[in-house]
């Protein structure tokens, strides 16, 4: 399926592409760099004219704009923690799979993590306005429901373990995502530092 219809079906009728997902034989790269990095691009991209062109409104300052090659970092590490953070929250996904009874595959837990973000990149494009960019949590509430749907349908979790299943997924991804967000404040602040942007 291509990345235009998945995205569609995953986010207009879960409940039917879940078993679709769950269903088909594809492989960890296909997933990550044919729909994971297309779309966190994407967003990354509308983040980056959002922030380096367009500019954040200050009340009395005016218009304040990040530097281009900050803009430029920002994007690329974006990038690479959408892809590094999918790959690491399907395996949170696999290995909590069987304490809520659901099955173990490091290959469907990527599926869940990969297609459940879907939302947050396709809400992301929406910092072209930053803004708008208040309405990812919109995208971001929505991902955490097509997380709940995913662990049923593609990681067989009983229905009654699902909610469990994804707030411990969810507070897993969190702090997750919270370290890698910090490992690139670290990496953007040392460029400060270094003079490089």
């Amino acid at each position: 399926m291509n990345l235009i219809d998945r995205a569609k079906n995953i986010l207009v009728t879960p409940a039917t592409e879940w078993p679709v997902v769950a269903a088909e034989s594809t492989s960890t790269g296909t997933i990550l760099t044919g729909y994971v990095l297309p779309l966190a691009a994407v967003s990354a991209i509308a983040a980056f004219i959002g922030s380096v062109i367009v500019g954040y409104g200050m009340p009395g300052i005016g218009s304040y704009r990040v530097p281009v090659t900050t803009g430029i970092v920002v994007a690329i590490w974006s990038v690479i923690t959408a892809i590094a953070g999918c790959f690491l929250i399907g395996l949170i996904v696999s290995a909590l799979a069987p304490t809520f009874g659901g099955q173990k595959s490091e290959l469907q837990g990527l599926k869940v993590a990969a297609y459940s973000f879907t939302p947050i990149w396709i809400a992301g494009i929406l910092r072209i306005i930053p803004v708008l960019g208040i309405l990812g949590l919109i995208g971001a509430i929505y991902a955490v429901y097509l997380l709940y749907l995913g662990l049923q349908l593609v990681m067989k979790a009983p229905q009654d373990k699902a909610v469990v299943y994804t707030l411990a997924v969810v507070a897993l991804a969190f702090v997750a995502m919270f370290i890698l967000t910090a490992i690139l404040g670290l990496f953007v602040g040392g460029m400060y530092v270094a003079g490089v942007v």
